[in-house]
């Protein structure tokens, strides 16, 4: 039976907050009054002004409540019913205009309860508007409802005096079965959040960062909603429990219930039409139109959502896209994309720089009893068309899987990799380094867009988009010692060795090979193990290629932070130079947090703080944050230095002149090499038989796409790569870096 409270209607308004949780001393504005902050100065109505008020068919509880500016005028509210404590600011006899919507300045056909209004309002057909703070220059327009309750928490997962722990909202990221969940809070950033689900035997971590959570909030009933200043809502149905910034923009929502919607001038908010959207914390800068449905929800700022995206559970970094699929418990990087309405996402930490193709289905598939398995990927996941892949499974950064049905978890720790479900075969395909060897020019643009797509105001964290960072260099290093291990086996199979081999022996044989460049390598059927769990071979292909390729990719990492720490330091010869060089180094493992690159013995160290009371706050966590952004260029030396060594045996510290300039001279070389697969994997698109059969001629074709020779990001790389050759020329000049050594 529903129950229906009946009150008198006097009270309509009134007691906001319930007594027992009203401050002794306190009044029910006192929240709303420290809440408002406009500034105006509020009077009480003349005869005359109530007089007009009444003529124009409006109604209060008591004229007494209703208070004004100096500038209001009563001719502008018109067929309006007050009850409670109404302010209203200035009215100017103009009409706002805003996407052709029109409508006068003031108050019309409206229920309004306890509320505050700024300056220049316009308030028409709204049903019933209860317990909001509007700011100036705000438009609403045809609205069933716009209330806010006492216990109001817009989105975030905390709790209210007298409310049981088991109404907080929770995110359920990365696992169904909520063992990763993860309160939301407004302001929480990526990092936060991978933090939060990270290390969830750490008992003592969990319980800080819950009460970190927890200090954040305001347990106190009775908070107004907000409307920020030139606001415009029209055509929506129920807006409950909302807080909404400047310069939002909603039109024709369904419902919104409990969210915030950070907006401002500087990034412009938007809800559009058909959305549905419960229990949910929108950043600065968002998009979300036509049908979105999203609760439990996390969308972190200058996102979008769209075309009836359905988006559960999950939070969604910063500068990404989803639109026409189905998103559920997920933890997602910033730079994330999927556009097409049959993509599925479950279960799974995205690291960013992502993108779904159509008909991928990653982590429908459980392995166990229960829908508890999950899936991680590492930066610039693809899977593509129609992929379809089992939890549990794991990738290494810029993995990209061809179209197929994938029957077992996978485990893949070399990164750009083309991994393929060889049906006609019955194997596995792994081929590492298919991006640089068959599809440069996405490689390269994909982190030159995503640099210029990053339109966050807040930076707190800094992420990084260059495909050779500390993350992809260990795992290529570590690639290193696979494809030795698994060259060596290999060939010691084909020479009919057939006692047990050990690890160490495949390694000492591969390496051999490998090192010397040997053809015989060609002729291997070498096969992984561990990457699938499956009788099916898992066979590596383009070993000697990739091989070679990995560590020419060690060599330009390295002498790209030489380079930038040089631009910084300015030594004016090589023993200045090596001078400012870090003494001792070693490879460090690094974790990506929420798409930050930050040492993971960093990471350890936060943790140990936090354990003993030194990290009191998300506010020094995220400190933490900027301090590692700080020395992230140090630190990436180090790396590159470290990586160097173990890979060349070169230590940049006592390195002779010869090998310095082979260094930075094979740093050319691989960019030049960089630059042509850039311009020729381009090229293919426009000598493709089958792509240009669809044009009557090659000028339709180039009216259509555009010319090859008029490709701006082309253009732009082939400058950087002139410009990189010239500052290298002439650095080697000053430092008088001369010699002909090769670097293997």
């Amino acid at each position: 039976m529903n129950v229906i409270k009946k009150s008198l209607l006097n009270t309509l308004g009134y007691n906001f907050i319930p007594p027992d949780f009203l401050p002794k001393g306190k009044d029910e504005y006192y929240l709303r009054n420290e809440q408002n902050k406009n500034g105006i100065r509020y009077r009480q109505l003349t005869a005359y002004e109530i007089e007009v008020l009444v003529r124009n068919r409006n109604t209060s509880d008591d004229w007494n409540k209703i208070l004004v500016s100096d500038a209001f005028n009563p001719e502008l509210v018109q067929h309006c019913k007050f009850y409670g404590l109404v302010r209203i600011g200035k009215l100017e006899p103009y009409y706002l205009e805003f996407h052709n919507l029109k409508r006068p300045v003031g108050l019309y056909n409206s229920t309004i309860i306890s509320c505050d209004f700024g300056d220049n309002v316009v308030v028409d057909n709204v049903n019933y508007l209860s317990h909001y703070i509007t700011g100036s220059d705000v438009m609403l327009v045809n609205i069933n409802e716009i209330a806010t309750t006492d216990h109001a928490k817009f989105g975030n997962g905390f709790l209210k005096e007298g409310e049981n722990e088991n109404i907080r909202i929770w995110l359920e990221v990365c696992n169904e079965n909520g063992g990763r969940k993860i309160i939301p809070f407004n302001g929480m950033l990526p990092g936060d959040a991978w933090l939060w689900t990270q290390f969830r035997d750490d008992d003592v971590l969990m319980n800080k960062l819950k009460s970190f959570t927890d200090k954040q909030s305001d347990k106190r009933r009775g908070y107004y909603g907000v409307i920020g200043d030139r606001t415009v809502i029209k055509n929506c149905r129920i807006v409950k429990d909302v807080n909404i910034g400047s310069d939002a923009y909603l039109k024709g929502a369904n419902k919104i219930k409990n969210v915030t919607i950070n907006s401002s001038a500087e990034a412009k908010s938007q809800v559009g039409e058909g959305c549905e959207l419960v229990n949910g914390i929108i950043g600065y800068g968002c998009r979300i139109f036509y049908g979105v449905k999203a609760v439990r929800f996390f969308l972190a700022s200058h996102s979008q959502l769209k075309y009836g995206a359905r988006l559960i559970n999950s939070y969604l970094g910063d500068n990404s896209t989803i639109s026409c699929c189905e998103v559920l418990n997920s933890l997602i990087f910033p730079a994330h994309e999927q556009h097409h309405n049959n993509s599925f996402l479950c279960a799974s930490l995205i690291q960013g720089q992502s993108n779904m193709a159509a008909g991928a289905t990653i982590g429908s598939n459980h392995n166990s009893r229960s829908p508890d398995g999950e899936l991680v990927a590492g930066r610039g996941f693809w899977p593509g068309l129609c992929v379809s892949l089992k939890h549990n499974s794991k990738f290494a950064s810029y993995a990209i899987l061809a179209k197929g049905d994938y029957p077992s978890e996978l485990n893949i720790p070399i990164p750009f990799a083309l991994i393929s479900n060889d049906v006609h075969n019955n194997q596995l395909t792994v081929m590492p380094g298919y991006w640089f060897l068959y599809n440069m020019y996405a490689l390269a643009r994909n982190s030159w867009k995503y640099i210029d797509r990053d339109k966050r105001i807040n930076k707190t964290q800094p992420l990084e988009f260059n495909f050779l960072a500390p993350d992809t260099i260990n795992e290529i290093v570590d690639s290193l010692a696979l494809l030795q291990q698994f060259t060596g086996k290999a060939w010691l199979l084909q020479q009919g060795l057939r006692k047990k081999i050990t690890t160490e022996e495949a390694i000492t044989a591969g390496k051999q090979l490998l090192e010397n460049n040997d053809p015989v390598v060609n002729t291997l059927v070498i096969t992984a193990e561990g990457f699938a769990n499956s009788r099916r071979p898992v066979r590596i292909i383009k070993v000697l290629q990739s091989y070679q390729l990995f560590k020419k990719l060690v060599a330009l990492y390295a002498a790209q932070q030489l380079v930038e720490h040089i631009r910084v330091t300015h030594p004016k010869n090589i023993a200045q130079l090596q001078e400012s060089l870090p003494g001792s180094v070693a490879l460090s493992a690094w974790s990506n947090a929420g798409g930050q690159l930050i040492r993971q013995s960093e990471i350890e160290k936060l943790i140990k703080h936090g354990h003993a009371g030194r990290v009191k706050s998300w506010n020094d966590i995220h400190a933490f944050y900027q301090e590692q952004g700080n020395n992230y260029n140090r630190e990436q030396l180090v790396h590159a230095m470290a990586a160097l060594k173990t890979v060349q045996s070169i230590s940049l510290k006592r390195a002779t002149p010869e090998v310095l300039h082979a260094l930075l001279s094979q740093s050319i070389d691989t960019r030049e090499w960089i630059d042509k697969g850039i311009y020729e994997s381009r090229a293919k698109d426009y000598k493709n038989p089958f792509r240009k059969m669809v044009y009557n001629s090659q000028e339709s074709m180039e009216k259509v796409v555009g010319k090859l020779s008029e490709n701006a990001f082309i253009k732009q790389e082939q400058k950087s790569l002139l410009a990189y050759k010239k500052e290298l020329q002439q650095l080697m000049s000053k430092l008088k870096l001369t010699g002909k050594t090769v670097i293997a």
